[in-house]
Order: structure tokens, then C-alpha cells, then sequence
């Protein structure tokens, strides 16, 4: 079987729910501590051993480009300044992976974004990762996924369990269980009403699909404000090949949400050695003077 070397990271959203610093800054670079939110992607993808990755892009997005391209002039003063380590983490970015880029010129949905990558996909397998989905867990659901491709020949989708509340924001899959962790999906709903979901299983931003999506993407038609939603085709795709679904619980942050994202920044500044100790007394004094304790 064919692997995975392909990575697609839809990047053209216009990040409404971040403005107005969104206007002039992808949300994509938005950052989480001191790394853009979009390279925790590629370095996820880079761990799970995927080499190529294509950024589907729209207007305003030439930041994204920019970093993972090298900036001799920064290395050179870092060099000169004597700042080694600072410049290997600036040299390690445009080093991560193939990284490439290309346009989706009209905003028609997450769909029709990876639509756009079949030129450079070809007919192989290939992983779409979401960029509102951070997952900080070194790539195991995303390694995961992949094996069950690698046993199956479908296309795997990741999935988590919401509450009923919450389940009106996702696609929510029907299936049955293969073994634990893992489902057969016989059926996905997009963004259903609470009462009308048929479970709380949310398909969550990371795919592995076979290149028959893009058979199931051309049928699919257009929904709301002409925009194409992938959810949809891949009720298409489940009724002519197998699709999974593999469940996880952990190490994913929604930085769509501000919460979610300011929540991200403190974990994960609390994971750095170098920045606990502080953040753990800001967080100490901040509880003391709100009377929280």
C-alpha cells in the first residue's frame, strides 16, 4: 500500500472570531508562547513522518509564506550577535519539511480547499490537518490514524466525544465499533441540532483520506452561501469505500475559541522549563488578588 507522505493544511479562513487583529495578521500566525499556531501543524505532521506539506492560502496570508521561508538577514545578525540558539530554532523552521503553497481564490468552504489540492496530491493518500486544531500529544493521534489506514486502505477520520451542547459545531458520525478506539462510519451529520444528532462523536480536524475524495468533492453540491462542506462529501465517499473513525480524548486545543487559545498559551507555557516558574507565581498572584483561593 501507498504511504502517506502528503500533508493538506486549509490556511484561507478570513478568522472572523480573532478580529480586529485578524485584519492584518493570519490567525494562522497567531502565536502559542512563541511559535505561530500553524507550525505546531507541521511539526505534528513532520512527527508522523509526513514530509510534504501544501498550505492552501488566500489573500493577506503572505505572513504564513514568509516564515517558513529563511530570512538571511535575521540569521545573520543573530549570528553576529552570538544568540546560537535563538538562530538554530529560526533556521529549523524553514527546515521542518517541503513545505509549499498555493491559492484558493474564492472562499467556497472547507471543500472546496481541499479541492484545490488535487494537482499537487495526485492519486495518493493524503492527511488534511486543520489549523483550529492544535494538538499537543507528539502526534499520536495523527500516527494513529495513519495505521488504520495503513491496515485498511480507507480513509480515517478523528473523532471525539462532545456533549450535546457542543455537538451543533461539529459533523457528528454514525458507526458501529471495529475495536476499541476505532469505528466504522456508516454515516456524518454536519452541524446538527442537539436534539436531532445522531451521537456525540464530533469529527474533529484531522483526516486521512484516499484520493477518492476528490471524486466525492466534485458531486458534492454547493450548500449554504454556494460553499462546498467537506462533511458532505464525505457522506458520499462512506457509501462507495470504507471510512473509519478513530477516537481520542486528549492533547487537543480548539485556538478558535479565545478561551481555548488563552488556555493553550498557559499549558503550554507551563510545559517550558524556562517559563513555569513564572507563570506558575503570575498565576499565584493573579488568584490572590481576585480572591479565588
Amino acid at each position: 500500500m501507498q504511504p502517506v507522505r502528503k500533508a493538506v493544511l486549509p490556511a484561507a479562513g478570513l478568522g472572523t472570531r480573532f478580529l480586529p487583529v485578524t485584519k492584518s495578521i493570519p490567525k494562522e500566525m497567531l502565536p502559542l508562547v512563541d511559535k505561530p499556531a500553524i507550525q505546531y501543524v507541521v511539526e505534528e505532521a513532520v512527527q508522523a513522518g509526513i514530509s510534504d506539506v501544501l498550505v492552501i492560502t488566500g489573500r493577506g496570508k503572505g505572513a504564513i509564506e514568509d516564515h517558513f521561508d529563511r530570512n538571511v538577514e535575521l540569521e545573520q545578525v543573530l549570528e553576529r550577535s552570538g544568540k546560537t540558539a535563538i538562530l538554530e530554532e529560526v533556521q529549523a523552521t524553514d527546515r521542518l519539511a517541503h513545505v509549499h503553497f498555493i491559492r484558493q481564490h474564492e472562499a467556497l468552504g472547507l471543500g472546496h480547499a481541499v479541492a484545490v489540492a488535487e494537482p499537487h496530491v495526485g492519486g495518493e493518500p493524503f492527511v488534511v490537518m486543520l489549523g483550529d486544531d492544535i494538538m499537543v500529544d507528539d502526534a499520536t493521534l495523527l500516527t494513529r490514524m495513519l495505521d488504520v489506514h495503513a491496515e485498511t486502505g480507507g480513509s480515517v477520520l478523528a473523532l471525539m466525544e462532545v456533549t450535546p451542547e457542543e455537538i451543533s459545531a461539529y459533523g457528528a458520525l454514525t458507526g458501529e465499533p471495529v475495536r476499541e478506539g476505532v469505528m466504522r462510519a456508516r454515516g456524518v451529520v454536519e452541524k446538527p441540532k442537539p436534539e436531532e444528532a445522531p451521537s456525540n462523536l464530533a469529527v474533529i480536524g484531522r483526516y486521512v483520506f484516499t484520493p477518492g475524495i476528490f471524486d466525492a468533492l466534485r458531486e458534492t453540491e454547493p450548500g449554504v452561501g454556494g460553499e462546498i462542506q467537506l462533511t458532505d462529501a464525505i457522506g458520499i465517499l462512506l457509501e462507495r469505500e470504507p471510512v473509519f473513525g478513530v477516537v481520542f480524548s486528549e492533547g487537543r486545543y480548539d485556538a478558535g475559541k479565545k478561551v481555548d487559545f488563552l488556555r493553550a498559551n498557559i499549558e503550554l507555557g507551563l510545559a517550558r522549563d524556562d517559563l513555569r516558574d513564572e507563570i506558575e507565581q503570575m498565576l499565584r498572584t493573579l488568584v490572590r488578588a481576585r480572591g479565588l483561593t
